[in-house]
């Protein structure tokens, strides 16, 4: 993940936490609503980033680098 793409998702969680605080939103059906609003803020300013730069904001990248896990094995007794 990009400095961008977090920038875009921490857009989106401010965006939803407004929403849902403005409209003292309450229960599943309201929230579920607030969270497409807020994504919808965030998916469409990726958009214009893109059409400006014309470079995709979305990568394959992680932030956090790979840690690879040990197998531990179950002793058979």
């Amino acid at each position: 993940m990009t400095d961008l793409e977090l920038i875009i998702t921490m857009l989106g969680e401010a965006t939803t936490t407004k929403i849902t605080q403005d409209r003292a939103s309450q229960g599943v059906i309201e929230l579920k609503k607030d969270a497409k609003d807020g994504g919808a803020v965030a998916g469409r300013t990726r958009k214009d980033i893109e059409s400006q730069t014309g470079i995709e904001v979305i990568s394959k990248e992680n932030f956090l680098p790979h840690i690879s896990k040990k197998r531990v094995q179950k002793s058979t007794r």
